[in-house]
């Protein structure tokens, strides 16, 4: 899945700004399809991150979805905060 800056500088070549992404990780067990793609059984853990990038207008503008084997992959979340001045 492109990072969330790719996706921006992309959208920003053609006149699209990003204001906010949204993420929706949660808990699925995968289907016999997801499951041969990703090499695990059928019915086991994963985690489906649903990812959607939105204009300053609110409008839905990239979305991507994510499936990650639950037993193989941590997820982890740093997110850089702004800093307010004195």
């Amino acid at each position: 899945m492109p990072d969330s800056e790719s996706v921006q500088r992309g959208l920003a070549h053609i006149g699209v700004t990003v204001s906010r992404v949204v993420e929706r990780p949660r808990p699925v067990q995968v289907n016999r399809n997801q499951a041969h793609l990703l090499g695990i059984a059928t019915g086991a853990q994963a985690t489906l991150i649903e990812r959607t990038h939105y204009d300053a207008d609110g409008r839905p503008v990239e979305t991507a979805d994510t499936l990650v084997p639950a037993d193989r992959w941590d997820i982890e979340y740093d997110i850089t905060l702004p800093t307010s001045g004195p």
